[in-house]
């Protein structure tokens, strides 16, 4: 086994597990099952979506609707949204987890570490003083305090609470 496996046992299912065919976001806005994929919202051109592999508890995805690789490549209703979409998310993860701070970025490209790199996507990460520890390096284990489900539970209703004329359900064919 490949030691980088050794040493960060928590990414072995996400690493060594069965990939899906396609876009997985792609996949997701298509299935209509917000639940189950963790959607916690959905705009007309983009969409947030947590991250089944968080860095943290909260850590949220915005991505476009459309496969769309780069910035440049969006349009400019794309590119709004996008970024209100960010500015929403960020604003509903301090209002209902309370985080000390916030990592938010991209990784543009394979090179830069981009796990998804035909699909662009904002990574917003929750924070709290203390959250980097020992345990991943010496422990060799990965703690992540909230259950997907009650994450997505808890930040779903933050959403709805925020855009109570807009609730984020999915649009039915």
């Amino acid at each position: 086994m490949h030691e980088e496996y050794l040493w960060a046992p928590w990414r072995a299912a996400y690493i060594l597990g069965k990939k899906e065919k396609g876009c997985i976001f792609c996949n997701r806005i298509k299935r209509n099952e917000d639940r189950r994929d963790y959607i916690v919202f959905r705009g007309n051109k983009v969409f947030a979506i947590l991250n089944r592999y968080p860095y943290n508890s909260g850590h949220t995805l915005v991505v476009p609707n459309r496969h769309v690789a780069s910035l440049e490549r969006l349009t400019r209703q794309e590119a709004e949204e996008f970024f209100e979409l960010t500015r929403l998310t960020v604003r509903v993860i301090k209002k209902v987890l309370n985080p000390h701070s916030l990592n938010v970025g991209m990784n543009l490209g394979r090179g830069s570490g981009a796990g998804v790199p035909g699909h662009l996507h904002m990574h917003i990460v929750p924070r709290w003083n203390g959250d980097t520890n020992y345990m991943p390096v010496i422990g060799k284990t990965r703690v992540v305090s909230f259950a997907l489900e009650n994450t997505y539970r808890i930040l779903k209703r933050g959403f709805d609470a925020l855009c109570p004329e807009r609730k984020s359900q999915p649009k039915r064919s």
